[in-house]
Order: C-alpha cells, then structure tokens, then sequence
C-alpha cells in the first residue's frame, strides 16, 4: 500500500511494483555475467545474453542450462548454470574480455561497429517483406499483450511479428535488451533461428545494443515507438537491416533499409 496525492487530496493507493532482481549466468566453472532483470524466462535470457554476446554460435553449443541446485537460499532461482561444448569454451576469456571492454563508457562508435562486423553477422533476409499498413498495426499488438505493464507501468517489452502481423512470441523485462535477449534465447531453444522472416517490435527506443543483438538472431526488421541512437543507425545501414523509429499511430520514420516497406 501506497499514498497517492491528487488535487490536493492524499489517500491510499494499491500500487504493483516490476520485479527486479539479479541473474548470474555460470559457464565453465566461473560466472560470466549479472544482469538485473524481471524474474521470469531465465534460461531463455541466459542463452539469448551467451547467444547475443557472441560466445555461442549454434544451439548444439549448449549441453545442459538450469537453474543452480548448489547455492545459498537467497540466490535461489538467481543463478543458471549452462554447460557448454569445449568448442565455446575455448574462447571464453575472449569474449569475457570483449564483453567488460564494450560495457564501458569510453569505447568509441566506430569500434563498436568494428568489434560487431569482426564477429562475421551475415545481412538479415534480403527479400523479406513488411506493409505500412502492417507495421502502423504493431504498437498496440504490442501494448495489447503487456499484461505486467499494466499492472505496474515499468517495464520494456519485445515481441516478434511475422510479415502479416500475427503475433509469434513476446516477452517484458525491466531491461529493454534483456526483454530482446529473451526472445533470442527462444528462438536458440526451441530451434527457430535465424529468425529472418520476423520484425521485432521494441518500447521504447532502438538502440545500438537492440539492434546488435537483432542481427545476431537475424532480425531483418527492427521497430522502435521511440527514437533510435546515431549510433544503432549505423550500424543498421551497415549491416543492411531496415530500421524503423517513431512508429505511432500512421506514422513512422524509416531509418535504414526502406527497401524492405511496402507502401
């Protein structure tokens, strides 16, 4: 319970909060990363991050991912252990030194740009397809399937269209890339990559790291609400994805690879 001021008035107000807690992600022995996330589809966004980050390539990669048995009762249900083939471990401190390097506030654009091309992300579905009409469509499907965003209004969410609009998967989280690698993880799982006959629909604004983790899973169309960075904009133009911002109500702007509308 809550107190809510409105004209003048203080009353008591029942209030939802999004849950928010840490999730380590263990491989090789050694914990690889933590991340602060809304509870919920763990092992989908371990395996999107590990997906994502570059240090699996193939679903085979992962032998084995749960929930850890062997931990204190206050990290229960915060920790997945994945066991992965020799074959990702190998280039483990690579990618850990990668990874804490591209997380810091002093890397430069073009060396983020540089660092994702070098990983070799082939260009998204050249003939894939999407109308205006469509596209004008997707934010209230979006919105439509938020059910713990209206209950508490924090939270970013993701989903994934096919080129009609139908709805093929959706997931929330506090964290707006971590909602993205949840459906990355979702589509590793269960064998659906590379997911290039989709187009991921963002809250919010489509940033570099959006769009970086939409090409791995071979995205070829991304749609924000909001803005995009400069620096998401070059990169889609790099690697030839359609990139779409303020798409609300009848109205988008186009950003990156207009060729893939149907208007």
């Amino acid at each position: 319970m809550v107190q809510e001021w409105q004209e003048g008035q203080l009353r008591p107000f029942q209030d939802y909060l999004a849950g928010e807690e840490p999730l380590e992600i263990r491989a090789g022995g050694r914990s690889i990363s933590v991340t602060m996330r809304t509870p919920g589809h763990d092992q989908e966004l371990a395996a999107g991050f590990l997906l994502t980050e570059g240090l699996i390539q193939r679903r085979e990669q992962i032998l084995s991912i749960a929930p850890a048995s062997d931990c204190k009762a206050t990290e229960q249900g915060n920790i997945i252990v994945v066991e992965l083939d020799p074959s990702a471990l190998a280039g483990l401190d690579a990618i850990r030194r990668n990874f804490y390097a591209s997380s810091s506030c002093g890397i430069c654009g073009k060396a983020s740009i540089d660092s994702v091309r070098l990983r070799g992300i082939p260009a998204p579905n050249p003939a894939f397809r999407v109308s205006a009409e469509t596209l004008c469509r997707l934010p209230e499907s979006l919105r439509t399937g938020q059910a713990i965003f209206e209950r508490t209004g924090g939270l970013h969410s993701a989903a994934l269209f096919t080129a009609d609009g139908q709805l093929v998967a959706q997931r929330e989280d506090i964290g707006r890339h971590n909602a993205v690698d949840k459906l990355a993880g979702w589509g590793l799982l269960n064998g659906r990559l590379p997911l290039s006959d989709c187009v991921l629909m963002v809250s919010g604004r489509g940033g570099f790291e959006i769009l970086q983790k939409a090409a791995v899973a071979g995205v070829p169309v991304v749609a924000s609400v909001s803005a995009p960075s400069s620096l998401a904009v070059r990169l889609a133009r790099d690697l030839r994805m359609t990139l779409v911002g303020f798409l609300r109500g009848r109205r988008f702007v186009v950003y990156a690879g207009e060729e893939r509308i149907v208007l």
